[in-house]
């Protein structure tokens, strides 16, 4: 209260374009920086204006002007040149994951996939997609009744059309929790490459970003409150003004989970779990209990967060490691496709898989606060880096392009499959400045 707040101010640079911004006031992150969001709901052909004040002040070299064109999310105007969109974008050379991920797959064969992915995985699983992306075009189909998580993948492989001229490209994509291709390379037949959004240690998937990462970027400022920027701007009271406690709030998705509330219950001075909803082991509600839902924001006014497995890796991970909190993190099989970038006692602290030592890691925790405090913040920042929107946006096209690099024959579009169209954009004006080449000149 009575802090000068800082203020941003966006506008088109030039007088004779309007365009409504949305920009929601910045968010403070607790250790001197700030971050600002904002929304268009119309291009700019000139450029905008970026006003940063505290006060009526303007700070830092404010304004900045941005002078190309700029387009509100749902216009159609992609870059033609992947590589200066890379760069624009400043997406890293490499990878670990998709050059982990690939080794498996030095040429990828259409021809046995079309025959075994539809009769080995849609039958059993029922959530698996056939894409063909073709002339930047965006073509499925559905395979197995499980597949109504197609609407994120949809919407980020749109987005990424109206950005970037995507390569010519036909994968399937497991829509399920659980990864699915499990044979060895030196098996015979050897595996095949399913993408998938959660890895494990014996699965052979290629790793995209979930579809929680996902939809939380594509709906920044669009409905969700609790997306993977608003979570830094919300990251409770400062470390020494913390419960001294490690928190837990979820569902009964894995046995461990209600190990954890029975260790609530015998050790409540050092942790506090709760079971917020029974799908799996209902007899249990009577013994353990059920607990309210909890904000998420409310999670970070405890110093240490216990993150569990659920069916698959648990998906709160990103955003608890963007909160100001040490996060333990129970061992486990499964994996993101950020988690190569993170090292146990730097970034997190680990806990056994069977949580037999997790007590202990709090007690430590407790008695070496400065260390946890700095591997907090380690995590945090390694969070920041790997988590930013951009980022997703790259690692998704990396995918397709060492994918299309490794097709041994022409993705095609195939019976069944229907267009995914864009979304119609009548609401927004977008005059795209780039030519688009016809299909002979490229």
């Amino acid at each position: 209260p009575g802090r000068t707040q800082f203020k941003v101010v966006i506008k088109a640079l030039s007088p004779k374009e309007v365009t409504r911004i949305y920009t929601p006031r910045p968010l403070d992150r607790n250790d001197g920086t700030f971050l600002m969001r904002y929304r268009m709901y119309g291009s700019v052909t000139k450029g905008l204006k970026i006003e940063i004040l505290y006060g009526d002040q303007h700070v830092a070299q404010s304004p900045y002007i941005l002078k190309e064109p700029v387009y509100h999310e749902y216009c159609d105007c992609p870059e033609e040149d992947p590589e200066v969109w890379q760069n624009i974008m400043s997406c890293p050379s490499q990878e670990p994951q998709i050059t982990q991920d690939f080794i498996s797959f030095p040429t990828i064969d259409l021809q046995r996939m079309l025959k075994e992915i539809p009769a080995k995985f849609s039958q059993t699983r029922g959530a698996i997609v056939h894409y063909t992306i073709l002339d930047n075009h965006i073509y499925r189909r559905s395979l197995g009744k499980y597949t109504d998580f197609k609407m994120f993948s949809d919407e980020m492989f749109l987005s990424l059309a109206r950005k970037v001229r995507l390569p010519d490209v036909e994968f399937y994509l497991n829509v399920g929790d659980w990864p699915v291709e499990y044979r060895k390379a030196n098996d015979t037949p050897g595996p095949m490459p399913v993408i998938s959004w959660c890895g494990s240690m014996d699965s052979r998937d290629i790793i995209l970003p979930t579809y929680d990462v996902t939809h939380s970027t594509l709906e920044t400022l669009r409905g969700v409150t609790n997306d993977l920027l608003s979570i830094q701007g919300n990251t409770g009271p400062f470390w020494e003004n913390k419960t001294e406690r490690a928190l837990f709030r979820g569902r009964d998705s894995r046995e461990e989970r209600l190990h954890l509330v029975k260790l609530s219950k015998e050790n409540p001075e050092l942790l506090d779990a709760g079971i917020t909803g029974y799908f799996f082991f209902r007899e249990k509600e009577k013994e353990l209990g059920k607990v309210q839902l909890m904000g998420f924001f409310d999670f970070f006014k405890y110093k240490y967060q216990v993150n569990v497995d659920g069916t698959v890796a648990a998906y709160r991970f990103p955003y608890l490691l963007l909160g100001d909190s040490l996060v333990l993190k129970q061992d486990s099989q499964y994996y993101e496709h950020f988690y190569i970038g993170l090292k146990p006692w730097k970034h997190y602290v680990p806990v056994k898989r069977n949580l037999e030592d997790l007590l202990e890691k709090i007690k430590w925790a407790k008695e070496n606060d400065e260390e946890a405090r700095k591997i907090a913040k380690e995590g945090q920042l390694m969070a920041r880096e790997l988590l930013q929107p951009h980022r997703f946006y790259c690692y998704y096209y990396k995918v397709l392009q060492k994918y299309a690099q490794r097709q041994a024959s022409k993705p095609e579009i195939r019976d069944g499959m229907e267009l995914v169209p864009q979304p119609d954009d009548r609401d927004s004006v977008c005059n795209c400045h780039r030519k688009k080449p016809l299909r002979e000149d490229l």
